[in-house]
């Protein structure tokens, strides 16, 4: 990460606490590490994200529904899905700072490195080399790779490393109310088995046929060894997960169309074209025929923010083992019982909140029109998942004017998320809402107790107009 792409990423943190976005968790005792609080704009933000992806999945298309299933779930649940035995990331420790680290965050901070230095040829044939050896499984080439590139812990200084191993993710805890009594169970690490195990459930209640999808959204946990980058990578998470239910053999099909349908979301919620790309997994989970993630450029380079998998017929055929259960479905179709395949869209809510504070944030120098100079920060969020729609300000606390303000708030806020603040001049309180992403502001001065008017205030070209107040609504419904 160059230096002024570390300076804005620190700039969105502190932003993010000053105006109550994410807060540390239990920060009176100093935090928990990588574990974060949503404040009242951030929980506002976080409830658009989703309420827009819910909307684009569910309302949008007749053969996908939701569900909400529960974090605890039966343990042979996570044998079944792999988890148990294979939900593991490569992990080493120094033997001088006893800190764990995951070889790939050693191997990628080395590569941003080189390409900081210039060097990203080097950089690129590192990152080669890193998914060649993991896709591999090979640890001892890993290790050997630590040792060409001189990578050194970042606390000891020192290349004294261990052989690498793998480490388990998943948190467990007792499910009982006497210890010796009690069985081991895990918080889920993904939304997506409580789908798969509820699969005839909702076939069946919502009368779905194939192809059909499943949405949900929901809590997961992870143990990670070394959680970093803000809420790029926490412990506590939130997903929003669709598993599409589909004819074997239609499977990539389908994957093609989700790649593009997916891309398209993410493109209608404001984000460049060129801050997005694809990435296809070198490397493919034991239950995928075909991988790509959608990267977004953060501050700290291009990351993954949504995968979408074609998961084969995997998952139901394991659960079908374990379970004893049959997870078949008959197509009337081609008059045939078959297990049906799954392609999967999964998208970190919090990867998607930071992406949308990373793309809105701007430090703007506006020029007055006698020639001076003020500076203003800006949350360009796109106006339909904005914390506050309207913000309405009334010029002055007397005369009236609080009155009027006040019926205009009760009226918009019926439709939409509004504001109301009478402290301060108007230039202050349009400099805080521009700080919170809000697109527009209304003020109601004297002329509006006259002839029902107000001044509206557009957030990112900073244009004033004159607009009727029983037009206030609609022309604020027409930019969401």
């Amino acid at each position: 990460m160059s230096t002024q792409q570390e300076g804005k990423f620190q700039a969105i943190i502190s932003h993010a606490k000053e105006y109550g976005f994410v807060f540390s968790s239990s920060e009176i005792y100093d935090g928990l590490s990588a574990v974060y609080d949503y404040g009242p704009y951030g929980s506002e933000l976080k409830k658009n994200i989703r309420d827009y992806w819910w909307k684009a999945m569910t309302q949008l298309n007749e053969n996908i529904v939701g569900i909400d299933a529960a974090i605890f779930m039966h343990p042979t649940t996570w044998k079944a899905s792999g988890h148990v035995d294979s939900f593991s990331d490569p992990m080493i420790d120094n033997k001088d700072s006893k800190k764990r680290y995951r070889v790939d965050h050693l191997i990628e901070a080395k590569a941003a490195e080189l390409a900081e230095a210039g060097d990203q040829a080097a950089a690129d044939a590192l990152i080669a080399d890193m998914d060649r050896l993991l896709a591999a499984d090979d640890y001892k080439g890993l290790r050997q790779l630590l040792d060409d590139q001189k990578i050194v812990c970042s606390i000891s200084k020192t290349a004294n490393w261990t052989d690498i191993r793998q480490f388990n993710l998943m948190f467990d805890t007792q499910l009982g109310s006497v210890t010796e009594e009690a069985n081991t169970i895990y918080l889920r690490p993904e939304t997506a088995q409580g789908i798969f195990v509820n699969f005839l459930n909702v076939q069946k209640t919502a009368r779905m046929k194939i192809p059909f999808g499943i949405a949900q959204t929901g809590k997961a946990f992870r143990n990670e060894i070394v959680a970093r980058q803000f809420i790029f990578r926490m412990r506590e998470f939130e997903q929003m997960e669709m598993q599409f239910f589909v004819r074997p053999g239609t499977e990539l099909e389908w994957y093609e169309k989700w790649k593009q349908t997916r891309l398209e979301w993410h493109l209608s919620m404001g984000t460049p074209k060129e801050k997005l790309r694809f990435h296809d997994h070198v490397k493919l989970a034991h239950y995928a025929n075909a991988a790509v993630d959608i990267e977004f450029e953060f501050p700290f380079g291009f990351k993954e923010l949504e995968g979408i998998h074609s998961r084969t017929d995997y998952d139901l055929s394991r659960h079908q083992e374990f379970s004893g259960k049959k997870l078949t479905y008959f197509d009337t179709e081609i008059n045939k019982h078959y297990v049906p395949y799954v392609v999967e869209t999964s998208i970190g809510l919090d990867r998607m909140f930071l992406a949308v504070l990373s793309n809105s944030y701007e430090e703007e120098t506006i020029t007055k029109e006698d020639g001076s100079t003020d500076q203003r920060v800006v949350l360009h969020i796109a106006p339909k998942i904005a914390p506050v729609k309207l913000a309405i300000f009334p010029l002055t606390k007397k005369d009236g004017l609080p009155e009027l303000a006040h019926e205009i708030y009760k009226k918009c806020a019926e439709q939409f998320r509004c504001f109301y603040e009478v402290k301060d001049a108007i230039g202050k309180r349009y400099r805080r809402q521009d700080a919170i992403g809000t697109p527009f502001c209304v003020t109601v001065d004297h002329q509006s107790l006259e002839d029902q008017t107000v001044t509206i205030r557009h957030r990112d070209s900073m244009e004033q107009q004159r607009i009727k107040i029983a037009d206030l609504i609609s022309t604020v419904q027409a930019a969401l």
